[in-house]
């Protein structure tokens, strides 16, 4: 039996809004048990409608591949039955390894009704990919049958045989790909779509009972530097954000939106997907690369124009991107809801797009541990650039102190107080898969501390400046980037830029700064430094430099990678005294040692002993002196 799809309530312009979602009880507001779930109602309700809208190429003039919601669901069953019969239980992982495409949303629907699914970063390292789904347990491992796109066939045949656990590879053979083009596969392969041919598309044969407590997904929380973390969702949690995020964002069912997200990561399965196709949603997949695809870049608002969607969404570097792309002509009228989410947007980019298009950007607070959302700014609530809304009904949110270390307190502040944010939440996720993890992740009284630094204003609105791992401490003093950020920001030749602290041996840290410049554009080092100084108020705040570089390190989801940075600034730190040592001994420039960045937290001097000649044992000692003051790890080695 089908329940109706999620709708809106009402529009939700205040934090009584949310209130009055409240005095329903949440036993009676959402009685939807599973993502499965969703889907049923989904169909049941809009059967022939489009669900998903993929797009083989960056041209508008291509034609596009469409699946309805009943094609949606029937996909989702076989996937599901074809799972169940290799013997994928409720407590088994299924991992992906997929670029953008439609079979990605089989694996993840089908892949949570049969097991739990285990979506993949496939730019991470081998090494790392086993890790995490070695900890996962995967028993299947659903990839993509191409290198085109991050090498990830090769890339799956490498894993094959090195998790103990995984009893079969699945093959997804590229869209354009001839019937029959991939040859005979290796032995514990199998072809994903023969497979599903085999099995019924209308039920799942398993009879499984989805509880809301049962573990939907795994995914692994940033993934480039450290242990893998895989944090656990059950299907009431992702069921809650799909629900919740209707409700505030006022969802319909005449929508239409383009999911430039990837598919591995929180905030393009939940709050771009499931939260769209709960309530009836177009969702339109751009091309397999998404909003890495350039082309998909430049023709954006051609895009626009051709499929009409009603909302755009993207995190802040691509909207900076996208602000660089003229809109020459093209109808963009469609839209009327514009958000952004993954780290905090700089006022002047928030100016800029205003001005440029018209469209005042909503921001969100998202986490893989919230199920991908938290706070949202509804359409036609406007805040500040920084300001990320409210937040979701049934949850709780408080800032604290933070403690000498940078932790969470218990010490609670008032509105307009900048703090630590906590949460309790519907949708709070069910523990990182090691316990010790899970324990690191709360304060003692059961919040989950979110690492967000942030404030209350006066609509019960969060607004955040940051992330708490991210503040400069010189001398004691703690800098928050953001002041720093927002001042260089404003230049307008400055396309992104961050700060970071460098490592001193008197402050402990110093603030400095690197920018990337809009296309076309030109300023000096010294002109940036000198136009951020004077927009700083706080003297230990101004930046001691900045920097200009011609690519701003990214995570895979499109934030900005602060430890690449750190250890940028400390290379150059340590290069600066290297050369004072070198020109203090009359060292030979060819002689002078190489500095190498070994991640975040350390770096390597390597002296050629042969070419610094009776010099090199002064030259170790002298090394040894300046760099041993840093509060950072160096190695001196020899050659």
């Amino acid at each position: 039996m089908s329940s109706a799809p999620f709708s809106p309530s009402f529009p939700i312009h205040s934090i009584e809004d949310v209130r009055r979602l409240e005095e329903t009880p949440l036993s009676e507001a959402l009685t939807v048990r599973s993502t499965h779930e969703i889907f049923r109602n989904a169909a049941a309700a809009f059967g022939d409608r489009t669900a998903l809208t993929f797009l083989r190429t960056a041209d508008p003039a291509d034609e596009p591949i469409r699946w309805s919601y009943a094609e949606l669901l029937a996909g989702i069953h076989q996937t599901a039955n074809m799972l169940h019969a290799l013997g994928v239980g409720p407590d088994d992982a299924v991992a992906v390894l997929l670029p953008g495409c439609l079979e990605y949303h089989l694996a993840l629907w089908g892949g949570e009704a049969a097991g739990i699914v285990q979506p993949l970063n496939p730019l991470l390292s081998d090494e790392k990919l086993v890790s995490l789904m070695t900890a996962g347990r995967a028993k299947v491992l659903i990839a993509y049958g191409s290198d085109e796109e991050s090498g990830m066939w090769s890339k799956a045949m490498r894993l094959r045989g090195q998790v103990p656990t995984l009893t079969t590879v699945l093959r997804v053979a590229p869209h354009d790909e001839p019937v029959g083009a991939a040859g005979a596969l290796p032995e514990g392969v199998a072809d994903f779509n023969a497979l599903c041919a085999r099995v019924p598309a209308d039920r799942l044969e398993s009879g499984r009972d989805i509880a809301p407590s049962d573990i939907a997904a795994y995914f692994h929380t940033g993934g480039t530097t450290g242990a893998p973390k895989l944090a656990r969702h059950s299907h009431g949690a992702q069921v809650f954000t799909a629900w919740a995020s209707v409700k505030l964002q006022g969802l319909k069912s005449t929508d239409v939106t383009i999911n430039g997200y990837p598919l591995f990561h929180v905030a393009g399965v939940l709050p771009a997907s499931l939260s769209a196709l709960s309530a009836g949603v177009e969702v339109i997949i751009p091309t397999t690369a998404l909003l890495r695809n350039k082309q998909v870049l430049a023709n954006y608002w051609r895009l626009v124009e051709k499929y009409r969607p009603t909302s755009l969404s993207a995190v802040p570097t691509v909207l900076a991107a996208l602000a660089n792309v003229p809109l020459d002509g093209a109808d963009i009228s469609s839209i009327s809801y514009c958000r952004t989410g993954a780290a905090v947007l700089a006022p002047e980019l928030a100016a800029r797009f205003e001005r440029l298009f018209g469209l005042h950007v909503h921001e969100s607070l998202g986490m893989t541990e919230m199920a991908g959302i938290s706070t949202i700014t509804p359409p036609g609530v406007i805040g500040p650039a920084g300001c990320v809304g409210f937040r979701l009904p049934y949850s709780q949110l408080r800032i604290v102190a933070l403690d000498e270390h940078g932790n969470a307190s218990d010490r609670e502040l008032p509105a307009g107080e900048q703090g630590m944010v906590l949460f309790k939440s519907p949708n709070l996720f069910s523990g990182f898969l090691d316990p010790a993890d899970t324990a690191k992740a709360f304060t003692a009284d059961g919040w989950l501390a979110t690492g967000d630094l942030g404030w209350l204003d006066g609509e019960e609105r969060l607004n955040l400046s940051g992330r708490s791992k991210d503040l400069i401490i010189r001398s004691g003093h703690n800098i928050d980037p953001k002041t720093i950020e927002d001042a260089l920001g404003a230049h307008p030749a400055v396309q992104l830029c961050a700060a970071v602290g460098a490592p001193d041996a008197y402050a402990g840290e110093l603030p400095v700064a690197f920018a990337t410049l809009v296309p076309g554009m030109k300023a000096s080092e010294a002109e940036l430094l000198a136009f951020t100084a004077a927009r700083v108020d706080e003297a230990p705040a101004k930046p001691k430099s900045v920097v200009v570089i011609e690519h701003m390190p990214m995570t895979n989801v499109g934030k900005i990678y602060k430890p690449e940075l750190r250890a940028l600034a400390a290379r150059r730190v340590a290069e600066a005294l290297v050369a004072q040592a070198c020109d203090d001994l009359d060292l030979a420039a060819m002689a002078w040692p190489d500095v190498q960045a070994d991640g975040e937290s350390a770096l390597k001097v390597v002296i050629d002993a042969g070419a610094a000649g009776p010099l090199a044992d002064k030259l170790q000692t002298r090394l040894q002196e300046a760099l041993g003051r840093l509060p950072f790890k160096t190695q001196i080695v020899r050659r």
